[in-house]
């Protein structure tokens, strides 16, 4: 790695900025090995999202003032993973995925004590529906966004009644949903992504705003 970084003139010039777009291509190139079941293209791609840590490491052992490689980088995901196993690594006890993730999410918290809104952490150049997921399950720990599902409950009690089911029984019926959305959308003349983030960015003002009220 080090002698790529320091014989390849493109690389010599990269940053930590100029790289996101590869390092978000990457990893969706990574979901599609995933989703489409290819063992080679799997591997392949892994150690393209490989390269870009590396990468990463390699332009941060260079920072003047707070330099790290990929030694620190690792050690310091080590430690964390001691911290949220204590489970595994301590005197605690998980029978159950459940019990898993509530001393995974204590232990978390314990780390991020600065934090003030459940939405500190929450990336928002996420993609608009792994976004809306996360801010909605956000939301829901703090009461806010129930008026989604209880107009989901509204919307089934009233197709039970008539017959027929009023919202996606499987993802595959889900995806069909939302692609006919987006094709309201594009008949309509309007920007699918845009109508969403800027729900999304609402919904944030609606938690924050409830968290204040605390």
């Amino acid at each position: 790695m080090h002698r790529a970084h320091d014989t390849c003139v493109w690389s010599q010039q990269m940053t930590h900025e100029a790289l996101v777009p590869y390092l978000v291509e990457e990893a969706a190139e990574v979901v599609d090995a995933v989703e489409t079941g290819s063992r080679a293209h799997l591997r392949e791609e892994l150690g393209d999202l490989l390269w870009q840590v590396l990468f990463h490491a390699q332009i941060a052992s260079t920072h003047p003032d707070d330099p790290f490689d990929l030694d620190d980088v690792a050690r310091v995901l080590s430690d964390k993973m001691v911290r949220r196993h204590p489970h595994v690594f301590a005197g605690e006890t998980a029978e159950t995925p459940e019990r898993v993730l509530e001393l995974w999410n204590a232990a978390k918290a314990e780390e991020k004590r600065e934090r003030r809104s459940v939405l500190d952490g929450v990336p928002s150049g996420m993609p608009s529906l792994a976004l809306a997921q996360k801010v909605l399950a956000k939301g829901e720990a703090v009461g806010v966004g129930e008026e989604f599902i209880e107009a989901i409950a509204a919307a089934e009690a009233i197709a039970q009644a008539e017959g027929f089911d009023a919202t996606p029984q499987s993802e595959e019926e889900l995806g069909d949903t939302i692609l006919g959305l987006v094709a309201v959308a594009r008949a309509k003349g309007w920007d699918a992504e845009r109508a969403l983030r800027t729900r999304i960015r609402s919904l944030s003002e609606e938690i924050h705003a409830s968290e204040v009220e605390e």
